[in-house]
């Protein structure tokens, strides 16, 4: 009893809980996805290694400073052999330490070039962040909506079985009456145990829905939320041509960041044919009693050039030439896939507003269809193949007048998605 008296408060804790629910709006639901996403974390990080890059390749604007010290210990220390004797010019033992500031003059624009890929790289990422924050809001507002479709069509899968429930009911009586054979009791038997495996097939995918959208906003995978179905996503300037609606896309601009680094990686490189010119502070210290001046003090000016390297300096500018084309030619090929992405999802997005508008007035013509067979039937003018038939059809239609809302709005954020506005 006590059992029983448990089981039954736990039932209505829950049920009280899924009824008292808050509604979660889509903004909502985004903003949950932004908060606990792995993958904009990853890419976040991304961004910050990338702009430690740029600290790095701007230090080549600022001095080098260097400090090292030291003992050493010999066996012998050294000295000079002249014609009066040996002289050591040296302790056996002693400390050493130098300080070094070592600043580069002008190196024909090398510096300048690392740190301009550097920054571009940095801008890269940060429109990167920007893509994958979209993508994955354009799969949360997807499975927002298939919630929405899959509570839609479980509704139409529940009046289907309470209609051939009710069919079920009259065949019976008729059948007991005498006026109807035995065919016509089994044909309504199966046609309702057949709607009642497709109510179980649809509540099986609503559910799932409710898992993958409660995993990706970060919430317990038993979570019912009430989504809030009037969410009309405001689009306008769908005759906008492809290149101008896309050209503020966030991989466009990744792409472009990404090509004027790779032309700064060419300059680079081609600045390692120039010599350098570079200014040098230094201290050296010795420890030497048998010498005057133990701490030496200078002032360089110098220039530096590479005369051979194997040819390494030649094929790094070849291979930086190729890069900066097979990038070049991504961000055309990008352009083109990109327009054609807008083009499909607009014109998605249009079909699915003309079959809203058809579904509507089917539905109501399905109505009046499945009333007209079932008083025919129950008047003996009709038959039980003829109600099912127009049950099956106004599912049919419902199924898709469903299916075309919610294709509406999730075409609707893909056209946004093509315009870099999700």
């Amino acid at each position: 009893m006590m059992r029983t008296v448990i089981t039954s408060a736990t039932l209505f804790l829950l049920t009280a809980g899924a009824v008292h629910a808050e509604p979660l709006t889509l903004a909502e639901a985004l903003a949950k996805r932004a908060a606990g996403s792995r993958t904009l974390r990853i890419a976040a990080y991304d961004e910050q290694v990338a702009a430690e890059n740029v600290l790095i390749n701007r230090s080549g604007y600022l001095p080098r400073v260097d400090i090292q010290g030291g003992y050493t210990a010999q066996l012998e220390p050294q000295s000079v052999t002249t014609q009066f004797g040996s002289f050591e010019t040296q302790e056996a033992d002693y400390a050493f330490a130098s300080l070094a500031i070592t600043q580069t003059i002008y190196d024909f624009g090398r510096t300048e070039s690392r740190y301009n890929r550097a920054e571009a790289s940095r801008e890269a990422a940060r429109f990167g962040y920007k893509s994958r924050e979209q993508d994955i809001f354009l799969q949360t507002v997807a499975a927002y909506f298939r919630i929405l479709q899959e509570q839609k069509l479980l509704q139409a899968a529940d009046e289907e079985v309470a209609q051939m429930t009710d069919h079920l009911r009259i065949a019976r009586n008729l059948y007991e009456q005498g006026v109807v054979t035995r065919n016509d009791l089994l044909q309504a038997e199966v046609r309702l145990a057949s709607s009642r495996q497709r109510r179980l097939e649809t509540a099986n995918r609503l559910e799932n829905a409710w898992l993958d959208f409660n995993d990706q906003i970060d919430e317990p995978p038993e979570s019912r939320q009430e989504l809030v179905e009037q969410t009309k996503i405001d689009l306008a300037g769908l005759d906008k041509p492809a290149q101008e609606a896309v050209a503020m896309r966030a991989e466009l601009q990744a792409q472009q960041k990404l090509l004027d680094a790779g032309e700064a990686e060419v300059r680079e490189t081609r600045a390692g044919y120039y010599p350098e010119l570079f200014a040098k502070a230094g201290l050296d210290y010795v420890e030497n009693d048998k010498v005057r001046e133990q701490t030496i003090y200078s002032a360089t000016i110098g220039l530096k050039v590479n005369l051979f390297d194997g040819y390494a300096t030649s094929a790094r500018f070849r291979q930086a030439v190729k890069n900066r084309s097979r990038t070049a030619e991504q961000l055309r090929k990008m352009e083109s896939d990109l327009a054609l992405e807008y083009r499909i999802a607009v014109n998605d997005a249009r079909v699915a507003k003309q079959r809203i508008a058809v579904t509507e007035t089917s539905i109501r013509q399905g109505e009046e269809n499945l009333r007209i067979n079932r008083d025919r039937y129950q008047e003996q003018v009709g038959t039980a193949t003829d109600v099912i038939d127009a049950q099956t059809l106004l599912t049919q239609i419902r199924t898709e007048h469903y299916r075309a809302i919610f294709d509406y709005e999730v075409a609707l954020a893909r056209v946004k998605r093509a315009r870099g506005e999700l």
